[in-house]
């Protein structure tokens, strides 16, 4: 099985899990959840990349997923995802026009108020594809002020690392899978719109 190469390097905030104290003011419970991308299209990823986010309680899974598929840059969101807890229940989009096992629990309904300290479970985008990400959350409460800098009003990536592979495997816009890599035009395809931009650029 394929390995995607990946390096880590060290970014944003604090990380997962860090113990500090809760502003009086702020009455919601926030949480950190640790996202690493452990494979999909059949390739298993190595190192695994990740992001941290910070949640409140009241966020729902479907707020989750979004923010995941925005972090882990999932450009095309036309396919069924889906949350499996530690206890084997399944959470994501509940729709009537869609064939949805009835044991599926609705993520616009279910908030993240129901997960634990320590706990670990997984999230797939694209069935077919099967990306899957191991998701582990943090052990203490966060602050999102002390610990983001702000107190937003989703899900929010405030560190990560490693190179996230495209969802279809492609390199360039033009990737077929059969179309040979072209040419490193250097700068000089770009437009002269910075000093070393532009025609006769190749650095």
């Amino acid at each position: 099985m394929t390995e995607y190469r990946t390096r880590s390097r060290r970014i944003g905030a604090r990380a997962l899990g860090a113990s500090r104290r809760l502003s009086p003011s702020r009455p919601d419970q926030w949480i950190s959840i640790q996202v690493e991308l452990v494979e999909g299209r059949g390739e298993r990823c190595w190192p695994r990349p990740g992001r941290i986010f910070a949640a409140a309680t009241r966020h729902s899974f479907a707020q989750l997923a979004t923010a995941i598929d925005d972090a882990f840059a999932r450009w095309d969101r036309s396919h069924l995802h889906e949350f499996t807890l530690g206890d084997g229940t399944r959470v994501g989009a509940v729709d009537p026009e869609l064939d949805v096992d009835d044991s599926m629990v609705d993520e616009q309904n279910l908030s993240l108020a129901r997960l634990n300290p320590g706990e670990q479970f997984v999230y797939v985008f694209d069935v077919g594809d099967d990306w899957a990400h191991l998701c582990t959350v943090g052990g203490s409460p966060i602050d999102p002020v002390e610990t983001v800098g702000l107190v937003p009003d989703r899900p929010f990536a405030y560190f990560g690392w490693g190179a996230i592979p495209d969802q279809y495997g492609r390199a360039w816009s033009a990737d077929d899978g059969d179309t040979r890599l072209p040419p490193d035009p250097g700068l000089g395809d770009l437009p002269a719109l910075r000093p070393d931009w532009g025609p006769g650029r190749r650095s």
